[in-house]
């Protein structure tokens, strides 16, 4: 059919179109540049598709200029949220229109029970919010720690617990919508409402007639039900047909699942479900697939949240990971497992879930008897073999493959059988490292396996594999062949394979509606070529040992401080793919090596924050340390050799420098920092401690020596010697190790790509530690938190060495009589604290020093990134952009553990932050005895 047909664009339109963008568009949000435009052309999918225009809309004003001006070129628009999108949704070749920061509003209404959201607002934020009433949203994605709600809402997302009940479908309240011709409709609204029916009273009333039509066709409206008894996102929601009368009802959940073909979701009003604070978890095994699928039969009506079912292959994939139970070992061929977890409000009730489901399984034969953990560390364990199946395939893929997940649903009855099927389709066509699990009690199985895009012989093995498994689920089982993960381009061209002419054809009529130009998102969900599945899929070459396991999947992108500004991790992968593929075929890349430089090298804070939400634990910043290795001068090196050698020198002509107002030579690499409010005053060495007491051996850190409290800070003495003021007072003997002014942990270096003259300094710590402490008999302890992290990757296994957050937090507080403060206080949690996993620690820590402690919203890794603050002060700036909205007035200040990061800190929250050590010194007494 024609009306769904893309459209051919070309070069100059789009260059006319961005000069009209540019007139209310600021330039740093209107992308063009070939490196951004290209790290713009990947979703979470194994398609690209490079945008000709990325726009970031900041309001619904923009996105209606947006739309105006797109339909003038004629020039087809795609929205994006987070792009975790695992079916090509959220990718294009012509305008790329993505969310930018004024997305993220969040009102809770009536008790929790009712929460409207922006689309830029992350899934597990909006539960986050919902979290003090006891509620959260229905949809739980894997990702929803990743994934905004405008991409959870328009594919219709569900995951472990929602099953078909609480989606976004079953628990849309009302939304703020705008449609291809440029209407605004508020359906929560009540005037809007009335304007719109006015408006579009054609609109509506073909919507009403093609419900009506729909509901009085017996054979097609059944159809349309049984589809939807199990999951279903392939295609549009016909079930809105079927369900709901009224047009506005029909038209809003038409745009659940319609993955940005009908219009864009600007706001969404949820109804919550409950969250239950008791919960416990039980992994059973059974012999084989048919016993476990009948236990989930039986367990359906039981009280269950979640049933997750595992094969053979999918437990052999993590059995050797750090954790994993024992009993998952070594099982036998054809074993099956079944994880499940139930919820309850109180103890009671959780006890008689757990009876009752018991009482179920004497009906089946398990390998195990079910034994069921409340302990959140041991059912933590359990759903850590789940969630990693995933990443446990792509970490284990041949470098240039891509891991392919795919995403079907069968009816209950046919659910053992089917996943016998799909194994021996896996056999039959050489995918002998598949995997399979899913959501059992929805029938809904995931396969996981990989496959080489580069080569012909390859694309036409899975594209026989994919005819294979949509006949499978299709005419043997009529089930579903997008459960969850949305049509996309995927499977756009078997749309009508799985529906049939008639649903095929009302599909078609909603976009003609809708959408009559192809205007949005063409190519998604409807595609009649037979072969787009198998277009524009994505290459991923070699590029570096240290990333080449990246799926490219976009969990890392909420955690990176220059996500946004110039590239995010998964962004910097795609580029440098591309720089080093195009090296291979003897092309030097300049134009884009020269972006990189900028946009990929100099603006990573090298954080590693990336790695906590990486399903594949990779390391960004690692890769940059080795690229800013590799582009080291000759004099570049020597000006670093000689820091090293003359640390002591180096840190004392940092000091001179701060008296001028600017940070030393050495360290800038010629560059003039910025000025800000909270310069520092110069540091110092402190004095050696003369007391009696338990011993400590205690390291200031560079940072701590060099940069001394700001000149207008409420404490003008440095953090050396109120840590140790407030280490003697708690009765510890504080050591210093000899030459503690020509010492560093390498930190400072590496983060320079210098690691050779990293791992000298480190080095030099070692031996003088080992000296100070008694070869390991007394602890060490750092008060910079990366400096620690550092050391205690690097240094000898007898060194114990704590972060200041840790040994004040278990042997500090406990010696001292605390007082809490009335006044508010602000907690910064610094990346290197979060990675050692103790930001728990330190909100306890301030929590016992003040009634009231605030962590602000949305403020991840500061950006500062040792100097860069200095160096290079947007990444900083960008970084804590939101940081001024979450600072209340009432504060008295904020604390943290890294001194570089609470300049930046300072500067933007217009609060002094310091060392977490002078609040606890504040607050606090000797205990006696």
């Amino acid at each position: 059919m024609n009306s769904i047909a893309p459209v051919p664009r070309t070069r100059r339109d789009y260059d006319a179109l961005a000069r009209e963008m540019s007139a209310f568009i600021p330039s740093e949000r209107l992308i063009r540049d070939p490196l951004r435009t290209l790290a713009y052309g990947t979703d979470a999918s194994f398609y690209r598709l490079i945008p000709q225009i990325v726009v970031k809309a900041d309001s619904e004003a923009e996105v209606l200029r947006l739309l105006d001006l797109c339909r003038q070129y004629d020039a087809p628009l795609t929205f994006r949220a987070a792009g975790t999108s695992l079916s090509g949704q959220a990718v294009t070749d012509s305008v790329l229109l993505v969310l930018g920061d004024r997305w993220n509003g969040v009102v809770i209404e009536d008790d929790g029970r009712r929460i409207r959201l922006q689309p830029g607002v992350i899934g597990a934020e909006a539960n986050r919010r919902l979290a003090a009433f006891a509620r959260k949203i229905g949809p739980d994605p894997a990702s929803i720690d990743s994934a905004k709600i405008g991409g959870i809402a328009a594919n219709n997302s569900s995951g472990m617990c929602c099953g078909t009940s609480d989606n976004s479908y079953k628990t849309l309240l009302s939304m703020r919508l705008i449609l291809a011709d440029g209407t605004l409709v508020d359906t929560g609204d009540a005037a809007s409402v009335a304007a719109f029916r006015v408006s579009h009273a054609d609109l509506l009333s073909e919507l009403a007639t093609l419900g009506r039509t729909t509901r009085d066709t017996p054979a097609l409206a059944e159809r349309i039900r049984s589809k939807f008894a199990i999951k279903n996102t392939t295609g549009y929601g016909l079930n809105a047909l079927v369900d709901f009368e009224d047009p506005i009802d029909i038209l809003q959940h038409l745009l659940i699942g319609s993955e940005g073909t009908l219009g864009f979701i600007a706001e969404i009003t949820y109804r919550t479900v409950p969250e239950h604070a008791h919960k416990a978890s039980a992994l059973l095994l059974f012999p084989d697939i048919a016993e476990a699928c009948r236990a989930v039969t039986l367990l359906k009506p039981s009280p269950v949240s979640a049933v997750e079912l595992m094969d053979r292959a999918a437990l052999k994939s993590v059995e050797d990971k750090p954790g994993m139970p024992p009993e998952i070992i070594g099982v036998a061929d054809g074993v099956t497992a079944l994880l499940v977890e139930t919820r309850a409000e109180d103890a009671a009730g959780l006890a008689a879930n757990i009876a009752a489901i018991k009482q179920v399984l004497t009906a089946v034969t398990t390998l195990h008897p079910a034994s069921f953990t409340s302990n959140p560390d041991e059912f933590g364990t359990l759903w850590k073999i789940r969630k990693g199946l995933f990443p446990a395939v792509g970490a284990v893929r041949k470098t240039g493959t891509t891991v392919i997940i795919e995403d079907v649903a069968f009816k209950i009855p046919d659910l053992a059988q089917a996943t016998l099927d799909l194994q021996a389709l896996f056999l039959k066509h050489g995918y002998t490292e598949a995997i399979i699990f899913g959501h059992a009690l929805d029938g809904n199985l995931h396969f996981v396996f990989t496959q080489d895009f580069g080569d012909r012989a390859e694309v036409e093995r899975y594209a026989a594999f994919m005819d294979d498994v949509c006949a499978l689920v299709v005419e043997k089982y009529d089930g579903s062949l997008k459960a969850e993960h949305g049509t996309g381009r995927n499977m756009a061209p078997f749309v009508e394979m799985e529906w049939g002419r008639d649903a095929y054809a009302l599909m078609v009529r909603i976009k003609e509606l809708l959408d009559p130009a192809v205007l949005l998102n063409p190519g998604v969900i409807l595609d009649q070529n037979p072969q787009a599945h198998l277009q524009n899929l994505k290459p991923l070459p070699p590029a570096d040992p240290l990333v080449d396991t990246c799926i490219e999947c976009g969990f890392c992108e909420r955690m990176c401080p220059s996500h946004g500004l110039t590239l995010s991790p998964r962004q910097r992968i795609t580029g440098w793919r591309e720089i080093s593929r195009q090296a291979v075929n003897g092309n030097p890349a300049t134009e884009l090596r020269a972006l990189y430089d900028y946009q990929g090298i100099d603006t990573c804070a090298a954080c590693g924050l990336c790695s906590m939400a990486c399903p594949v634990g990779i390391e960004t910043g690692l890769l940059t340390k080795a690229l800013r290795g590799r582009k080291l001068t000759a004099t570049q090196k020597t000006v670093g050799g000689i820091a090293a050698k003359h640390f002591g020198t180096a840190m004392g002509l940092a000091r001179v420098g701060l008296t001028a107002g600017r940070v030393a030579q050495s360290l800038t690499g010629g560059a003039f920092p910025k000025l800000g409010a909270s310069l520092p005053r110069p540091g110092h060495v402190p004095a050696a401690s003369t007391q009696d007491g338990t011993p400590v051996v205690y390291v200031p850190s560079c940072a701590t020596r060099t940069l001394g409290p700001a000149v207008d800070a409420p404490e003008q003495d440095a953090v050396p010697d109120r840590m140790k003021a407030l280490l003697e007072k708690a009765g510890f003997r504080v050591i210093f190790p000899a030459r503690l002014g020509d010492l560093c942990c390498g930190q400072s270096f590496e983060t320079k790509g210098m690691m050779d003259l990293a791992n000298a300094k480190s080095s030099e710590m070692e031996a003088a530690l080992l000296a100070a402490s008694d070869n390991g008999r007394i602890p060490v302890l750092m008060d910079a938190s990366a400096c620690t992290m550092r050391l205690k990757k690097v240094l000898d296994t007898r060194l114990t060495v704590l972060d200041s957050i840790e040994f004040l937090h278990d042997q500090v507080l406990p010696r001292l009589h605390v007082t809490p403060q009335a006044e508010p206080v602000l907690v910064h949690l610094n990346c290197s604290a979060r990675r050692m996993g103790l930001d728990g620690k330190m909100v306890a820590l301030a929590k016992a020093c003040a009634h009231e402690v605030v962590v602000p919203e949305g403020v991840g890794c500061c950006g500062f990134a040792g100097d860069k603050g200095f160096t290079l002060p947007a990444l900083n700036d960008h970084a804590l952009r939101r940081l001024p909205e979450s600072v209340s007035e009432r504060a008295e200040g904020g604390y943290s553990s890294n001194r570089t990061c609470e300049i930046g800190l300072s500067d933007h929250s217009g609060k002094p932050y310091r060392s977490i050590a002078y609040l606890l010194d504040r607050v606090s007494v000797a205990r006696k005895g």
